[in-house]
C-alpha cells in the first residue's frame, strides 16, 4: 500500500534522505539501515529520527489509503494491518476500526521491555530532526526509559522485547470481536500486499478463514506474490497488479464510471 502510495524505501526517495549514510556506511535503502549496528546512541537516533520524520510525520495520506477508504466507507469492515506509518489514520480511517500489529513508527519503548507502556515521540523527533549535525544528534537529546534508565527503542516488533501495550491489546480485542461477529456470513477478506516476512499474520489467518467459511471470498492484490491455495481458488481472485491502480478502478466502477477504464 505505502510503495503504491510513494513511500519507497530505497532509490531515489532513499537518497534524498539519506545519501550521508550511504556513503559513510555503503546502506542502500530505509530498511537495513534500522538494523544497522551504529557506533554510537547519537547515530542510531540520527538514523531514526529522520526515518520517523519523512515516513510518519512529512507525509499526506497516499491515494491508495483515501481510496480505500472510500470504496469501504459504507461496509462493515476492520483493518489490520503490519504497516507502521500510520497512512490508515492520514486517510481518515477510524483508529476504532484498525489493528496495528507492528507497531508504530509514533512510538518508543523501552529497550530493555521493562514495562508494557509506548510513548509518543512527535516533540523529540523533530527536536532530534533540528539539531542533528554530521549524522549525529546531541547526547542530551538521546532518549531514556522513565522507569529504568535504559534507552529507549523504537516501538516496532522485530524480536521478543517488542512491547505490546493497552491500545495493542484494545485494538486486537477489537479485531477478534469483529471476526467472531462475522463468523458463517458473507465477508470478504481483501489482502492487500502481504508479502512473505510475515504470513503467519494475516495471509495465512485469511485463507483458514474463508477456508471455513463456505460464504466467504478471498482477494489478493500484489505485484509478485499473488496467490492462494488450492483449495480456495473457486472463491478467490489474485491480482498481480498495482495496488493503487486496482482502487482507483474500483473506486471509478462503484463511482458508474467504469467505461472511463476503456
Amino acid at each position: 500500500m505505502s510503495t503504491s502510495a510513494g513511500l519507497t524505501y530505497d532509490g531515489e526517495r532513499f537518497e534524498r534522505y539519506f545519501s550521508d549514510f550511504r556513503r559513510k556506511y555503503g546502506i542502500t535503502d530505509m530498511y537495513s539501515g534500522g538494523f544497522y549496528p551504529y557506533d554510537t546512541l547519537q547515530e542510531y537516533w540520527a538514523w531514526w529520527s529522520r526515518q520517523i520524520y519523512v515516513n510518519r510525520y512529512d507525509q499526506p495520506a497516499g491515494k491508495p489509503y483515501t481510496d480505500l477508504l472510500e470504496l469501504v466507507r459504507d461496509r462493515d469492515f476492520f483493518v489490520i494491518t503490519t504497516n507502521v506509518d500510520h497512512q490508515f489514520q492520514l486517510a481518515g480511517f477510524e483508529k476504532q476500526r484498525l489493528f496495528y500489529t507492528q507497531g508504530d513508527y509514533g512510538l518508543w519503548q523501552c529497550s530493555k521491555a521493562c514495562h508494557d507502556k509506548t510513548y509518543d515521540n512527535e516533540p523529540a523527533v523533530r527536536e532530534m530532526l533540528a539539531e542533528q549535525r554530521d549524522m549525529r544528534i546531541p547526547e542530551e537529546l538521546i532518549p531514556q526509559c522513565p522507569v529504568c534508565g535504559a534507552p529507549m527503542t523504537m516501538n516496532l516488533r522485530c524480536d521478543d522485547s517488542f512491547v505490546q501495550d493497552e491500545g495493542w491489546y484494545a485494538a486486537a480485542g477489537r479485531y477478534e470481536a469483529f471476526l467472531h461477529r462475522l463468523e458463517n456470513r458473507h465477508v470478504l477478506f481483501l489482502e492487500l500486499g502481504v508479502g512473505g516476512n510475515t504470513p503467519g499474520i494475516i495471509k495465512y489467518p485469511f485463507w483458514r478463514m474463508t477456508a471455513g467459511n463456505p460464504q466467504a471470498a478471498y482477494i489478493c492484490i500484489n505485484r509478485q506474490e499473488a496467490f492462494c491455495p488450492r483449495e480456495i481458488q473457486q472463491r478467490s481472485l489474485c491480482l498481480g497488479e498495482d495496488i493503487g491502480k486496482v482502487l482507483a478502478d474500483c473506486l471509478l466502477v462503484q463511482k458508474g464510471e467504469g467505461s472511463r477504464l476503456a
